[in-house]
């Protein structure tokens, strides 16, 4: 499982515990977030997807699903393109992918510049840094509340700033997957050229991307399911939990069925 920003593992905390008792659940901090090392560099899909491989290697898994929500849903379309024979299933939500998305006119409607203006903020190289230090409640405070429709607990917010003040190379690393995005695009122009083969589950917040993430999945995927949440804002792991378990214990059943043989 693998978060989006400005949040870490803790996104998954009302989802894990149910898939637990059918799957081994590892919910991962990307490199630079959470309580992972923060290098200066390697924040490229393809370095963030080696990552999370290396991760299952050594954790002696050599199949296994995938789920990604925000910037984890085009770590984990790297994920499924670059290592093909490791990924069975992959879901995703709430998010474009750099370099397959057509990206809106730089002057668009205010919706849409309110939902996508941290994008080109983000890939500053050390202003953004300066502005948002000592500020980060006001400006990831910003963020987590008006993209959700079911507003976040307290609790939950303070958590997700706390990790973000906790290091003085954490903004850093939480700008680095903006700050890598020409390569990323670059390194998607060519993952497009092969359409994923395995199911994919692109979930969107009616409220949000809504039915967007399939139309994106779909420009690079074969077999592709669509769920929109009624009510749901962007972040749909914590404004929905049940309908997302639903739609994933569905999704996954034929996965853990076929795992579940192969071990007899």
């Amino acid at each position: 499982m693998i978060h989006g920003w400005p949040q870490n593992w803790y996104a998954w905390r009302m989802v894990m515990p149910v898939l637990a008792g059918n799957h081994t659940v590892i919910a991962v901090d990307q490199r630079g977030i959470g309580l992972t090392d923060k290098p200066r560099d390697g924040y490229d899909t393809a370095t963030l997807a080696n990552d999370l491989a290396a991760l299952m290697d050594t954790l002696g898994h050599e199949r296994f699903a995938v789920v990604g929500h925000d910037t984890g849903m085009p770590i984990g379309y790297a994920l499924a393109a670059d290592h093909p024979h490791r990924v069975e299933r992959l879901a995703v939500a709430e998010a474009v992918i750099p370099g397959v998305t057509p990206s809106p006119p730089l002057l668009g409607p205010a919706k849409a510049n309110n939902m996508l203006w941290h994008f080109p903020f983000n890939r500053l190289d050390d202003v953004n840094e300066l502005l948002v230090a000592g500020r980060e409640d006001v400006y990831f405070g910003w963020q987590l509340d008006t993209k959700a429709a079911r507003k976040l607990p307290d609790h939950a917010i303070r958590y997700y700033i706390e990790s973000l003040t906790a290091h003085r190379h954490a903004l850093g690393g939480s700008f680095g997957w903006y700050r890598d995005l020409d390569t990323t695009f670059a390194q998607n122009a060519d993952r497009v050229q092969r359409h994923l083969t395995i199911p994919v589950l692109a979930v969107g917040g009616a409220q949000s991307v809504g039915e967007g993430v399939a139309t994106t999945m779909k420009l690079a995927a074969d077999d592709v399911q669509s769920l929109v949440i009624p009510g749901s804002g962007h972040w749909v792991a914590e404004e929905a939990p049940q309908e997302l378990l639903a739609a994933l214990t569905t999704f996954l059943a034929p996965y853990r069925a076929a795992a579940a043989g192969n071990r007899r």
